[in-house]
């Protein structure tokens, strides 16, 4: 039997160029920050549940409110560093760790 290839696929990186720009553009920048904040978003999602807290139950082991917690999961707010920290370090006992690659 023969194979039939598909002329029509691309790959990701195909598809993230010709719908946002190549890196470096500002339409692909933007879409590279919302991305980053929405994995965020679900990271601290998925811990809270992993620890079986509900937002409320989060919000009030680290000093904020269960409406900041779904914003911050639902990708609708900017989060500082220090609130980060303090997520994850008093409401969720974890640990930050931070890299930056160039």
């Amino acid at each position: 039997m023969k194979k039939k290839s598909n002329k029509n696929l691309t790959s990701f990186a195909g598809h993230l160029e010709s719908q946002y720009g190549k890196r470096g553009t500002a339409k692909r920048d933007k879409y590279e920050q919302e991305y980053e904040a929405f994995k965020l978003g679900v990271l601290i999602s998925e811990m809270r549940e992993k620890k079986q807290l509900t937002q409320e139950q989060l919000a009030s082991k680290c000093g904020t409110t269960k409406s900041y917690i779904s914003r911050i999961e639902n990708n609708a707010s900017d989060i500082r560093l220090s609130t980060l920290m303090r997520i994850i370090r008093e409401g969720l006992d974890g640990q930050l760790n931070l890299s930056v690659s160039f």
